[in-house]
């Protein structure tokens, strides 16, 4: 019978988790180089191991199979993305000011991040053909509506409806922002930014 107290083994259970927490967030951002330049489809635990210098037991240890560890790498990024959103808005008050932080972070993101975005429109379009993917695609789609609905509120534009049709606007001219960045010809943050805030005056 043990003589260690419930809450201290409580206490080291709930250490334990967070230690290999911050493990499997360690792993996930060695592997985002090779998920980034490889995408979904064309990328396996074998490369990512070989990208991240870890070994193919190691991923296995932490991740079931590539799905879960690409996952958690999505969902690691978007949560910082969508972070840096608040953050942009929190000080923001008033119609323009909301507008021109949103706008602002939005074409920062653009810049500093395009190949991560890519592997999220990556795995959103996967998901409508794999279950797997639907449901952190759909957390990560309800934060982002959030957002919107918070800036809404920030300019006095809150409706019903408004995050959800504020995220189709916004999405398609940012997916198309970032397609161009990529592939097309870059543009600077003034560009970007003044495109995005055209939209947002609209929403908004």
């Amino acid at each position: 019978m043990s003589t260690v107290a419930p809450d201290k083994l409580q206490a080291r259970a709930d250490r334990k988790t967070r230690k290999r927490q911050k493990k499997k967030d360690r792993i996930a951002r060695s592997a985002m180089q090779a998920l980034q330049e490889l995408g979904y489809a064309n990328t396996s635990l074998r490369d990512i191991a070989a990208r991240a210098d870890l070994s193919l037991g190691m991923l296995h240890y932490y991740f079931e199979d590539r799905t879960q560890l690409i996952l958690h790498c999505v969902s690691l990024y978007k949560a910082a993305f969508i972070s840096g959103l608040e953050e942009a808005l929190s000080d923001a008050s008033g119609r323009e000011p909301v507008i021109n932080a949103l706008a602002n972070a939005l074409a920062t993101s653009i810049i500093e991040d395009a190949s991560t975005h890519r592997l999220w429109y990556d795995i959103r379009g996967q998901a409508m053909f794999d279950p797997a993917f639907r449901p952190v695609v759909a957390d990560i789609e309800a934060s982002l509506m959030a957002v919107i609905e918070t800036a809404a509120e920030k300019t006095g534009s809150a409706r019903p409806g408004v995050g959800e049709l504020g995220y189709a606007l916004i999405d398609g001219v940012f997916r198309y922002q970032m397609q161009n960045q990529v592939t097309g010809t870059p543009r600077n943050h003034e560009s970007l930014a003044n495109e995005m805030r055209s939209v947002l005056e609209t929403l908004f």
